[in-house]
């Protein structure tokens, strides 16, 4: 018989590692976490099973979770008590999340800390900036400098990447040139330049208690049909500054993450957003699916082009990649 014999490199456990393509390490994850500021607090996100509020006093045993099971780097994002139309608790010295970066340094100084750079969850409409009080849409121009003080505050706080996800025009530049004149030009920008206007961020607004008050964010977002958008987008960002790139959502873009591959050599941050997350978490828990779907989800991104995953899976992974399951 004439024909390939593929099988042959499928035959045993260890011949299959020995030519696998694609591997996920722990190294690949990033955990977010969503600190708030109110006391003794650890509320179970009601969208997200295994997801927390958790409050600054507890968040050292988190910590110490994340750290045990070798995840090296986090992504905080923050839910103060107080918002207003301008989000102040954003670029506040002592702010939640710039708190909970100083809390990380203090016991695990190794530890990536990622700070979100952005508005939403500090205003009191939702929206990711100043509104215009004609339009009342956001103000591209007027946000940009509150973008700038929250980085450079995030950055004396000690974190380790600045992640602005506001997308505004602009904004890597401006930021770029606030942390530089600021002192904090080695402070690397992660951004989330390729940022869709997805449905799939129900349960992280429930989360942050970021939900928009009115309208949506279809103006600032990118549309969800739109491929070439996103190379327009990468262009800018790697013409202004940006060390890595976010592609948000990610199971849904896989094909943007692969564009983005082929079109740059930044380092990619692929989103596994959080209906991504409930989705799957749902499934699981109903007997639906098996939950080696996490780990070839991951793959997947990988597979894709992303060398770091920001996901709420992140300890999940972890946990199974110690003892070899994957």
């Amino acid at each position: 018989m004439n024909f390939d014999r593929h099988r042959r490199l499928r035959q045993s456990g260890f011949m299959r590692d020995m030519v696998r393509e694609t591997k996920l390490s722990k190294d690949d994850l990033i955990y977010p976490i969503f600190v708030v500021e109110k006391p003794d607090v650890k509320q179970e996100v009601s969208s997200m099973k295994g997801v927390y509020q958790i409050s600054l006093n507890l968040l050292k045993e988190e910590l110490d979770e994340v750290v045990a099971l070798g995840i090296k780097s986090v992504i905080f994002f923050g839910i103060p008590n107080d918002k207003d139309a301008e989000g102040t608790g954003a670029y506040h010295d002592h702010g939640i999340v710039q708190e909970a970066c100083r809390l990380s340094k203090e016991h695990y100084p190794e530890l990536l800390v990622i700070l979100d750079t952005c508005l939403c969850e500090y205003t009191d409409h939702g929206h990711c900036g100043l509104i215009d009080p004609v339009t009342k849409d956001v103000d591209n121009d007027s946000t940009l400098p509150l973008l700038v003080q929250t980085a450079v505050s995030q950055a004396k706080a000690g974190a380790d990447i600045i992640a602005p996800s506001n997308m505004m025009d602009g904004f890597v530049t401006e930021i770029r040139r606030g942390l530089d004149s600021a002192g904090y030009a080695h402070i690397p920008i992660m951004s989330y330049g390729i940022k869709y206007a997805s449905k799939f961020y129900g349960p992280f607004r429930d989360a942050a208690e970021s939900t928009p008050s009115f309208g949506d964010r279809r103006t600032y977002q990118m549309d969800p049909a739109n491929r070439l958008e996103a190379l327009r987008e990468l262009e800018s960002d790697t013409l202004e500054g940006a060390d890595m790139m976010i592609v948000k959502p990610a199971l849904s873009y896989l094909d943007i993450i692969r564009d983005v591959r082929n079109n740059s050599n930044m380092p990619i941050v692929a989103y596994n957003v959080s209906g991504e997350y409930a989705m799957t978490r749902n499934a699981i828990d109903q007997g639906l699916v098996d939950e080696e779907v996490i780990a070839e989800q991951m793959i997947s991104m990988k597979r894709a082009g992303a060398d770091m995953i920001i996901t709420y899976f992140a300890k999940d992974l972890a946990e199974k990649i110690n003892k070899g399951e994957i």
